[in-house]
């Protein structure tokens, strides 16, 4: 007889084996990115001076596949990628591991953050560049330009396991573009500081993918029952958003004058030190919308906001805008606040759907 013991039994079990062979899988692409990283600054090292011949590297591929047999992934050309792929972050990372041109130093254990002055690289976006594969960064370097296009895919693949096609995929489709931050804000004329409003613009994007939202027609159904379906899939919600955003409660509370008033969505967001309001809106974007986020984006200001933090943040999430009336609304706005769209999995492109993996299989590949 099958008690309820066995089946909290199995299940613990089963969470058990997953988690420790997803750990598995992380270990070992770590340590295929530390050695690959280690060769390619081993490589560029010699191949870059007058010590090795033009030939070099075609000639150590086929001596190293001499004394290995049926060694992969060690050709000349994936050599090659091996040494772009350390130049391309050598300015990120330390190299204390290695001694320059030491034919004895080439194993790295570890990646180390340099102190940047001018781009951001944390911890966080650390973890997300050491559980990316190889060959999708390969792709990623080959197709992007600048520092912050890199990261924006780096962070992409490692919080929805991108597979290579749909990496290439988001990259040909120009996602970074589209999507590497929110466009349409007032927060010109109303963050005064630079910096800040810099970070502000870059930590929202114009249009979010929340494919876990499972209605039959969202444009016609009240936007509680969207909300709710976030609320029930809050951490997919918070990865799309991004690692520094927390979650503080849905239909939050404020009181201004002994009535009551709600915020759909409540967050804080650490990088910017700022409350974030989300406001959620089934259709097209209104004007009256603004001037209903600005008043409660005053009432956190006066009431919840701390006094070391920075202003509160509000944003309007809709399925559609018109991008003329946005910024006619925005006019007599006082408070920061941006207009932002949603998509759900239903209106994914089929090419898409098809290339994104199936959360249940990528459990049974775990």
């Amino acid at each position: 007889m099958i008690t309820q013991d066995y089946l909290q039994a199995v299940k613990a079990l089963k969470d058990a084996i997953t988690q420790s062979r997803y750990r598995a899988i992380q270990h070992v692409n770590k340590e295929v990115l530390y050695l690959n990283y280690a060769i390619g600054r081993f490589i560029s090292i010699n191949s870059r001076s007058a010590k090795w011949g033009s030939n070099a590297i075609k000639i150590i591929s086929e001596l190293l596949q001499k004394e290995l047999p049926g060694l992969r992934g060690y050709s000349e050309s994936n050599i090659k990628l091996m040494r772009t792929f350390y130049e391309s972050w050598k300015d990120v990372f330390e190299n204390r591991q290695l001694s320059t041109g030491d034919f004895n130093s080439i194993i790295v254990k570890e990646l180390e953050i340099r102190q940047l002055s001018t781009d951001e690289f944390t911890d966080d976006d650390l973890n997300a560049f050491l559980n990316v594969s190889f060959t999708n960064h390969n792709v990623i370097l080959s197709k992007t330009k600048s520092f912050k296009e890199r990261l924006f895919y780096i962070r992409r693949c490692a919080s929805e396991f991108w597979d290579v096609d749909t990496t290439r995929y988001h990259i040909n489709e120009n996602l970074y573009e589209k999507e590497g931050k929110i466009h349409q804000t007032n927060f010109g004329t109303t963050l005064a500081e630079p910096k800040f409003k810099q970070k502000a613009l870059q930590s929202f994007k114009d249009n979010y993918v929340i494919d876990f939202v499972d209605v039959e027609n969202d444009d016609v159904v009240d936007e509680r029952v969207i909300e709710n379906e976030i609320i029930r899939n809050i951490k997919n919600f918070i990865m799309a958003f991004g690692s520094d955003f927390a979650y503080i409660g849905n239909q939050f509370r404020v009181e201004v004058a002994g009535k009551e008033y709600f915020v759909d969505l409540l967050f804080y967001s650490r990088k910017l030190r700022s409350l974030v309001a989300f406001e959620l809106k089934r259709g097209e974007f209104k004007p009256e919308y603004t001037g209903k986020l600005n008043f409660y984006l005053a009432a956190l200001d006066k009431y919840v906001k701390l006094p070391d933090e920075n202003p509160s943040i509000g944003i309007i999430l809709c399925k559609s805008k018109n991008e003329e009336i946005v910024q006619l609304s925005f006019s007599d706005t006082s408070k920061p606040m941006g207009v932002a769209t949603y998509r759900t999995s239903k209106e994914l492109p089929a090419r898409l759907r098809e290339a994104l993996p199936d959360m249940e299989d990528l459990k049974k590949l775990m």
